[in-house]
This record gives structure tokens, C-alpha cells and sequence, in this order.
């Protein structure tokens, strides 16, 4: 029977509507609005460092996926996330596809909120996912590649990781590897994606004597900022929808440690900027910001704010010098360092809840390695799963439709040549 067949008939959910509560469900709507909020701060922080001939389409990219996974979600991405388990891998029941079988009133597990608030709440995080890979392939994807891309890459990656860490019954779950608000699911399997995009589709091209440098860092600034308000929702917000003890304190715990990170992140980066360069830059600032944020997320529950802080200048350092050796190396072109900062400092921020952590299990400090070696082997399962898959689903698209725009469209700008459209007009004095 579906959900409007059991309005319709005045058959309740089998959960009684008077075990939701509403002060829970209050904050996971409002966690909710924060984490989209991030999609539109993503867009900006990755369109202002892009060249201006291409800051619609990078911003398209966050945009699309708000559209896109957003239906991908309800028709099937929650079903094959959080249904009924399949051997540990996977799940799916009838019920959950397009949601036609989750009442308005039914309680999801024993959180006393509503389901379909946790249904919005997990859809954001499967959106902003395949976002953050657009920033490996910036300037030169073509738009229908990227659709394909996003839709196959949630389903067939993004889906059964979620399952594996986070539902019932899943086989990371249940080995015991933790990952608070998705350092594992989000941020390890975006960054080593964006890596492998990046090797797959190449450097970007560039008429001659034309500056590589980012077209307005006022537009990444701004973005920033939304990014790390929204992060609040993105990790206080899982403390209520995540299996945990005590979800309001444990809410508390993860917003004061994804504060400390931040601000810690920032610091050690535009520190580790001055020693090297003598200058302290905008554009640093932010992005240790961002690694302080993506390293406290699979911790922010389980670590005291004294370990935050670690945990964010560690961050902000080690996604640093990532950037740097992307940039001396030169061996690929993850324009708007997607791995740098996402896939490393999701990494450190999974060995580091293994090192710090003090529930639901003891870490490194409190005297056991347990947890350090099933959080090791839970990075590793997800780097290599989403690495391979992500190859996989590259090399089809690039034999069947191609993943770049031809040479002459990337070297006019995607603005103009794929949209018609154009992000800044000079006025005439």
C-alpha cells in the first residue's frame, strides 16, 4: 500500500505518528537547508577560480546536480542506499523505489524523526557528492558526459558506498569503521574520482599568453563562507540522523569540532603559505578552511575539540602541500584541486577518527590500534572501489560520446560556446 493509499484509507504508518519529535525533526529540516545551501557555496567557491570565459558552466556543474541527483535520488538512490540489505552490498526493497511506500507519518528506525525528513536529509549528501568531482574537470567536459556521468557514478559509486558505511547491515558497518558525516562516502570517494577524471580527460588547453590564474577570488571567498555555514548542518545535523548515543549532546560535540577544525585548518595553511612564500593569500585562507572542514567530518562526533584542533592543522598543512606538489609535478590537471583538498584530507580525517576517537570505540591515544587499522582498511576498500568504478565509467563514456568539448569550443570558453551565455559584460566608460 503506498503512502498516499494509507492517507487516503486512514491506515497509519506501522511507527506512531507521537514518537516523532519535533524538536529533532526541527533541526534535521533546518541541517537539511544548510547542506543544499553548500551546493550553491560549492558553485561559487568553484566558480570564481576558474578563468571568467567558463564561470556559468563550472557553476552549472553544482547546479545540475541539484536537479539531477535530486531525482536520481527519489527514484531510486535511497532505495539502493538505505532498503532492505542485500549480503552487505547493497540494498533495495519495492517500497523505497520513488518512495511509494514511506507514509508521511512513518518514524525512520528509532531517531523520532519523520522518514521522508532523513530521505531529504541523506539526498544532500548524494548531491553535493559528484559536485565536488566537477572541479577536476572544470573548463573542458562536455554537458551531456557530465549528466551521464553524475547519474551512472551515484548509482553504480556513490549508492552502494553509502550502504556499505552507513545502512544496516552494510559490511563496513558492520566490520566497525567510522565515518561520522561522510569523510569516507563524500569526501575520499569524490577526491580519488576527481583524480582519476582528471587523468582520463586531460590538461586543459589555453590560447597563448592567457592567465591561468582564477577569475574572481571575491566569488570564492563568498562561497567559501557558505560552505563552512552550511558544514553545520552537513556534521551536527548526522549526529541525529546517524546510529549514535545521546544525538542532541553528540549534535553539540560535532558543531563545536567542525568550528575548531576550520578555524585550525585555515591557520596552519596560511602559516605553512607565509614560511614558504612570505605572503599570506585570500585564496589560501579559504582553502584551509575547506581542509580543516573536510578532515573533521568523519571525526566530528567522536573526538573532544582539543583534537579538532589537531586534526585541522594537520589538515590544513597536508592538503597544502598536496596543492603544492599537484602544481610542481605537474603531472595532472585536477583544476580546482578536488583530490588535494577532498580526497587528502578526507583520508588524514579517517586515520585521524581512528587515532582520537573516544566512542563509540577507544582510538590510538586511549591505548588501542583497533580502530586505526579497521579505519585504514575502510579508506583503502573506498579509494580503490570508487577509483576503479570511476575508471570504468570514464573509459565508456569517453568510447561512446566523448568526455571533452572539441578544442575550438574549450578554447572560446564553455560560457559562450556550449550555453550562449556570458557571466561578466564590460561596460564602456
Amino acid at each position: 500500500m503506498s503512502a498516499f493509499e494509507m492517507l487516503a484509507s486512514g491506515v497509519s504508518s506501522p511507527a506512531d505518528v507521537a514518537t516523532i519529535d519535533a524538536g529533532s525533526t526541527a533541526w534535521m529540516l533546518t541541517s537539511c537547508a544548510l547542506v543544499l545551501l553548500m551546493v550553491p557555496g560549492l558553485a561559487m567557491f568553484y566558480g570564481g577560480l576558474v578563468r571568467r570565459k567558463n564561470v556559468l558552466s563550472t557553476m552549472m556543474h553544482s547546479f545540475l546536480a541539484m536537479a539531477v541527483i535530486g531525482v536520481q535520488w527519489i527514484v531510486i538512490g535511497y532505495a539502493l542506499c538505505f532498503g532492505t540489505d542485500h549480503g552487505g552490498i547493497i540494498g533495495f526493497d519495492w517500497d523505497k523505489f520513488c518512495l511509494s511506500g514511506i507514509a508521511y507519518n512513518a518514524v525512520y528506525g528509532d531517531k523520532h524523526i519523520p522518514e521522508l525528513v532523513f530521505v531529504m536529509f541523506q539526498g544532500k549528501f548524494a548531491i553535493i557528492t559528484p559536485a565536488l568531482i566537477s572541479g577536476a574537470i572544470a573548463e573542458r567536459m562536455k554537458l551531456s558526459s557530465y549528466v551521464l556521468f553524475i547519474v551512472l557514478w551515484s548509482t553504480l559509486i556513490y549508492c552502494p558506498l553509502a550502504h556499505w558505511v552507513w545502512a544496516d547491515g552494510g559490511w563496513l558497518l558492520r566490520y566497525g569503521v567510522l565515518d561520522f558525516a561522510g569523510g569516507t562516502v563524500v569526501h575520499v570517494s569524490s577526491g580519488v574520482a576527481a583524480l582519476v577524471m582528471a587523468l582520463m580527460i586531460g590538461r586543459r588547453l589555453k590560447v597563448a599568453n592567457e592567465s591561468m590564474e582564477p577569475g574572481n577570488l571575491i566569488l570564492t571567498v563568498t562561497g567559501a563562507g557558505f560552505l563552512w555555514f552550511g558544514w553545520f548542518g552537513f556534521n551536527a545535523g548526522s549526529a541525529i540522523a546517524s546510529e549514535v548515543p545521546a544525538a542532541g549532546s553528540i549534535a553539540g560535540l560535532a558543531f563545536a569540532t567542525t568550528q575548531t577544525a576550520a578555524a585550525a585548518g585555515g591557520l596552519a595553511w596560511i602559516v605553512v603559505e607565509f614560511m614558504r612564500t612570505g605572503r599570506c593569500t585570500s585564496l589560501g585562507l579559504v582553502s584551509g578552511i575547506l581542509a580543516g572542514l573536510v578532515a573533521i567530518t568523519p571525526a566530528a562526533g567522536y573526538v573532544e575539540p582539543r583534537w579538532a584542533l589537531v586534526i585541522g592543522l594537520v589538515a590544513g598543512t597536508l592538503c597544502y602541500l598536496a596543492v603544492h606538489f599537484k602544481e610542481r609535478a605537474h603531472v595532472y590537471d585536477d583544476a580546482l584541486d578536488a583530490f588535494g583538498v577532498h580526497g587528502v584530507g578526507g583520508a588524514w580525517g579517517g586515520i585521524a577518527t581512528g587515532i582520537f576517537c573516544f566512542m563509540p570505540a577507544a582510538g590510538l591515544i586511549a591505548g588501542s590500534g583497533t580502530q586505526l587499522v579497521k579505519q585504514v582498511a575502510g579508506l583503502a576498500a573506498a579509494a580503490v572501489f570508487a577509483g576503479v568504478g570511476t575508471f570504468a565509467i570514464a573509459w565508456v563514456l569517453k568510447a561512446t560520446v566523448g568526455l571533452r568539448v572539441s578544442e575550438e569550443q574549450e578554447l572560446a570558453g564553455l560560457d559562450q560556446s556550449i550555453h550562449g551565455e556570458k557571466s561578466y559584460r564590460l561596460i564602456a566608460s
